[in-house]
């Protein structure tokens, strides 16, 4: 195991806490300047990250790459904005699960991670050269990183 169970629970609240300090109802969003930047000033209320041609914007729950509009579920849009605002981070299935699902893992679990990666990958692959963004790490979980 990664984290020992206080480390993971340190983590959780990190990352909960972080969720809720960046929520904003502001309704215009901000233009990126950066080719990375995840937004958090009190004048720029939207987190928005641009890599190339794939943008994201967790408040308006938008993913595009290019002009095109890329529809998640919410599970799918839920895991990718937890890897993308922490890139290079390795995410354990077990943390994707705790703070994507809300729920403690199970057997299941693992499987359920799987299978929503998978038809995430499949949606941000619009075409046979785009980039795979999610990368696995065998035995272990996920992380997002820009190739």
């Amino acid at each position: 195991m990664l984290l020992n169970t206080r480390q993971r629970q340190e983590l959780v609240n990190y990352l909960l806490d972080s969720e809720k300090k960046q929520n904003n109802p502001a309704n215009s969003p901000c233009a990126i300047s950066e080719n990375y930047r995840v937004q958090t000033a009190i004048d720029e209320p939207f987190t928005e990250i641009q890599m190339d041609d794939l943008y994201f914007c967790q408040e308006q729950r938008l993913v595009c790459i290019g002009e095109q509009v890329i529809k998640l579920t919410a599970k799918e849009f839920d895991i990718l904005a937890l890897l993308i605002t922490h890139p290079k981070r390795v995410f354990t299935y077990e943390l994707i699960m705790k703070l994507v699902w809300n729920e403690d893992y199970t057997c299941y679990s693992r499987k359920a991670v799987n299978n929503h990666v998978s038809n995430l990958r499949k949606k941000l692959k619009i075409t046979p050269d785009s980039p795979d963004y999610i990368k696995s790490v065998v035995g272990v979980g996920y992380k997002f990183e820009v190739p």
